[in-house]
């Protein structure tokens, strides 16, 4: 698809509109194809992989706080 840049400007577009009309459903309806549309390019195809890196990290950050563990640090304390 050699125009996927013109969409995804298009749709950018769409969002701001709808955002400034006011109107929330639409412009989440945009904004999911906006990022459908980036992620179906190379360049964003590696932001699945990023994105389930991070959740991933964040939850083994947060579990241990919301489950009220004590954390051993491995840091030097001074």
């Amino acid at each position: 698809m050699p125009s996927v840049g013109i969409l995804i400007l298009l749709v950018i577009a769409g969002t701001a509109l709808c955002v400034k009309g006011r109107a929330a459903g639409p412009a989440a309806a945009f904004s999911a194809l906006t990022v459908l549309l980036i992620v179906s390019t190379p360049v964003g195809s590696g932001i699945p992989g990023v994105m389930a890196t991070f959740f991933s990290v964040l939850d083994g950050a947060t579990t241990p706080a919301l489950n009220h563990q004590t954390v051993t640090s491995t840091a030097v304390r001074r």
